[in-house]
């Protein structure tokens, strides 16, 4: 298996105000008003992103930015690295994107980076603050509070990472700054009021949602000719997942299932969609292993969610998980799904229903579930069917969008009151 650390969370004691009129900010007068005609315009939103990579959390960040109402909300984003391949897709929103670089959240720089981030708050009279990822949470909730900026938002959507205690517990205090953290899944919003101690009332669920243009059909002709590229040969049996190669999504176990598969299934093939730090040693496992020729890398695709209809079953066999965007994806796309019983993948997943669940780091339940579902082309069918199904009514754009501006909405209310 590929190393994965981890390590129990301290529970620090810190408890701050949690609506914006309960107590004023830092630097803010208690009942001030805002400026003359500000009740009449668009709500002012800043997002703060950590980069433009392509991953889940960069992706949702986009999407939702994408979906704004631009009739009620003017949005600007602001992202602690000054380029990536995302960044074209806010340009071609017409969202303003302001770089704040930083290497460390300590140090002259990054106080330097703060101070104009509090400049710009200010001058744009930002309304609401919302950070989307770790060091966003640490950086710009803090930076933001000190501005006095009327709502601040923290978002958590990840479970034990990053390995560091000592980032767990900077992370925490910071969002205890936020006036909401906004948890992606009700299982990650149970274990922060469980284990970290936040107020139930502070904590707010706004899942993932469906992208509606990255899981379009993919035509037969196209995807023989994916499959054809990537070197699986015709009839195949293809099982896959789409995910960052890094040692907490477990690829290596999908490996050890594909060879305890093999005897009985010679013909199945393993595509692995996305890339990382993992990728030689997941290349010299497969060879270990007798798979070699069975195991295929696509690398980093922009067109990755869609792939998942290259595969009879989609897997991830994560050892940690907030709500994965690849799960989701892959349900809408009527794909069965195997996936280990973590973090939000319960909460998208109904065991035997939309999909399966089995515990992490256990090759032989993994290899038990795929092969039940390889024998069973009826059951497949069904629950991608099912999984299609519950996703639109759970996880579709149009539902969440609609949630998030109703509670942008409601904060705003309450400091303009």
């Amino acid at each position: 298996m590929l190393p994965c650390g981890s390590a129990t969370m301290p529970q620090p004691s810190l408890r701050v105000s949690l609506c914006p009129h309960e107590a004023p900010a830092p630097h803010t007068q208690a009942g001030a008003q805002s400026p003359p005609g500000r009740r009449s315009e668009r709500t002012r939103v800043m997002f703060c992103i950590d980069n433009m990579q392509i991953g889940g959390t960069e992706l949702n960040a986009v999407r939702t930015a994408e979906r704004l109402d631009r009739a009620r909300f003017d949005l600007s984003v602001i992202c602690l690295q000054e380029t990536g391949p995302l960044m074209a897709r806010y340009e071609a929103a017409g969202i303003p994107v302001v770089p704040f670089p930083i290497k460390h959240l300590y140090g002259l720089n990054a106080v330097r980076q703060g101070l104009r981030l509090t400049a710009l708050l200010k001058r744009r009279h930002v309304d609401i603050f919302h950070a989307h990822d770790f060091y966003s949470n640490i950086f710009g909730t803090t930076w933001a509070r000190f501005a006095g900026t009327p709502v601040v938002i923290a978002s958590r959507r990840w479970w034990a990472w990053p390995p560091r205690r000592s980032q767990r517990f900077v992370n925490r205090v910071a969002s205890r700054l936020a006036y909401r953290v906004l948890a992606n899944s009700w299982t990650i919003r149970d274990m922060l009021c469980a284990t970290e101690g936040f107020p139930p009332e502070q904590v707010v669920v706004i899942p993932n949602f469906v992208d509606d243009q990255a899981v379009a059909p993919l035509a037969s002709q196209e995807r023989a000719r994916l499959l054809r590229a990537l070197g699986v040969p015709r009839g195949a049996r293809v099982v896959g997942t789409v995910a960052t190669l890094s040692a907490v999504k477990d690829h290596a176990i999908l490996l050890r299932a594909a060879a305890l598969l093999a005897p009985e299934w010679p013909d199945v093939h393993v595509v692995f969609v996305g890339d990382g730090p993992c990728r030689a040693a997941l290349q010299a496992l497969a060879i270990r292993l007798g798979l070699g020729e069975r195991v295929h890398f696509a690398g980093l695709r922009e067109d990755g969610p869609q792939l998942h209809q290259l595969f009879e079953i989609s897997v991830l066999c994560s050892l940690s998980e907030g709500f994965p965007n690849t799960l989701i994806e892959a349900m809408a796309q009527r794909v069965p799904v195997v996936a280990t019983d973590v973090g939000g993948n319960r909460d998208a997943v109904t065991d035997g229903v939309t999909g399966l669940l089995v515990p992490t780091a256990d090759p032989v339940r993994l290899a038990g579930a795929l092969g039940s579902l390889l024998s069973d082309r009826a059951r497949r069918r069904a629950m991608g069917i099912a999984a299609r199904r519950d996703v639109y009514q759970r996880f579709g754009a149009t539902r969440v969008i609609a949630s998030l501006e109703a509670l942008y909405i409601s904060l705003v209310g309450r400091c303009r009151t």
